[in-house]
């Protein structure tokens, strides 16, 4: 039987620049070669921002990634992109590049992993070009609400933002009237109208989107599928559980600068605890050892790298920045670890780092809103801490490092990973039923 396309399009290749959302797109796409009834074929973004590598030939913007035939970057140089309405200027892109390959390939379903530095517009191009072809997008982030990178995070006070409107998103944007926040909503909008299904890998920012405007019959949850990984021995028994790390992008928002400063906090305590050793528990703390995975730091402000190397070197006693990983590491990364942390200061969505630590057996300690809080319970697989607050956070990580059994009741807790093979199985099936349903509208 002929096997029917699967195009998935993301904003990049991590091959290129890590990151969650791409991560997820490339190992779906090698997971989907497993299915009897689907072949996958990945479009990513290449070229700056991302990249400083450019298109390879003149008169086309593709090129093969790593030899795949079914893996291309699309080059979007020369086309300015519009951020605020996620939009190329050139429509050049869309209705001469991008349907060409859409005709030169016809895939039976188009999957969007992202539209960043690509645009809305292809969603329209899809539903032009392959009027029979379902359109599914999968909600990594809140980029469509929130035109503060996605965060919702208010500018003037980095305070929660659970709504959008345009009197509020001008109030985070004076120099951005009102009426431009209200034509962007619709523009975006009106071109998310036209995808077939959403899915929500939380049920978190799967309610921030119906508040938003996507109708509830056209989304639905469906959680990051995860290949296995080699788990991890466990730490031998008896010893102290006091090395915590830190995974994922070196940015402001990921809660980095929180993380440091909790770190701080208890080096202040562990030398008053030498000090004084009638000052408690933080004499076992004394050795609470923080391990720092992460890139793109050189992509950040200056104010935030900066800050950033004043802390490190303040807790250096007790604080290593290793720096960029690659995926196959994580399993030996781990394997160093007690507590995975992640302090992030927005909402997030499912960070991938809870999965990969639950498939290590290593607890979490999170903060307390959103996405984390819904995938990490407290005091069942995982603590959670205020979100923003590092005394919180320093209390937390010197709970867990010197509390006897509790990393190992945690451990007992922590739950089987929903299996990308199950996940695939999952998505197959939407396929089908949305191909069936196009299919019967022709009739």
């Amino acid at each position: 039987m002929t096997k029917r396309k699967v195009l998935f399009i993301a904003h990049n290749h991590p091959s290129v620049r890590p990151g969650g959302a791409e991560s997820y797109a490339l190992e779906l796409y090698e997971a989907m070669k497993a299915s009897p009834g689907f072949e996958p074929i990945l479009l990513a973004k290449g070229g700056p921002p991302i990249s400083n590598t450019r298109k390879p030939h003149e008169g086309t913007l593709l090129g093969a990634v790593n030899g795949d035939p079914n893996q291309y970057f699309l080059y979007t140089e020369g086309f300015d992109f519009d951020w605020f309405h996620g939009t190329a200027r050139v429509k050049d892109l869309y209705v001469k590049f991008f349907r060409e390959f859409l005709t030169a390939y016809k895939p039976d379903v188009v999957h969007f992993q992202h539209t960043l530095h690509l645009g809305y517009d292809m969603i329209r191009e899809v539903r032009n070009t392959l009027p029979d072809a379902p359109i599914l997008y999968t909600l990594h982030e809140y980029l469509p609400i929130c035109h503060r990178n996605g965060q919702m995070l208010r500018t003037n006070d980095e305070d929660h933002c659970i709504e959008e409107s345009p009197r509020r998103c001008h109030e985070c944007f004076p120099d951005i009237s009102p009426q431009a926040f209200f034509m962007r909503k619709r523009f975006i909008q009106s071109h998310l109208s036209l995808v077939d299904r959403f899915l929500a890998p939380s049920r978190f920012l799967m309610q921030r989107y119906l508040d938003w405007g996507i109708p509830a019959a056209k989304i639905e949850f469906e959680d990051y599928g995860r290949s296995d990984f080699p788990a991890v021995a466990a730490a031998e028994n008896g010893r102290p559980r006091n090395r915590i790390a830190f995974f994922g992008q070196l940015t402001f928002f990921k809660g980095v600068l929180v993380l440091l400063r909790a770190m701080q906090l208890l080096d202040q305590d562990a030398k008053m605890s030498r000090r004084n050793p009638a000052h408690g528990t933080a004499s076992r703390a004394d050795c609470i050892h923080l391990s720092i995975h992460g890139a793109n730091l050189e992509l950040q402000t200056g104010s935030f790298q900066t800050e950033f190397r004043t802390l490190l070197e303040t807790a250096k006693q007790n604080v290593t920045f290793a720096g960029r990983y690659e995926p196959r590491e994580i399993g030996r990364l781990m394997a160093d670890a007690d507590w995975v942390v992640i302090p992030s200061i927005w909402w997030e969505n499912a960070p991938l780092v809870i999965q990969e630590a639950f498939i290590h057996k290593r607890p979490v300690i999170c903060s307390d809103i959103g996405g984390m809080a819904e995938k990490v319970t407290d005091e069942v697989n995982g603590l959670h801490f205020r979100a923003g607050d590092p005394q919180s956070l320093a209390s937390t990580i010197r709970r867990a490092a010197t509390t006897p059994g509790l990393w190992e009741r945690l451990c007992e807790g922590i739950p089987d990973i929903y299996r990308i093979e199950d996940s695939v199985t999952k998505l197959t099936g939407i396929y089908d039923a949305l191909l069936a349903k196009f299919h019967s509208r022709k009739r």
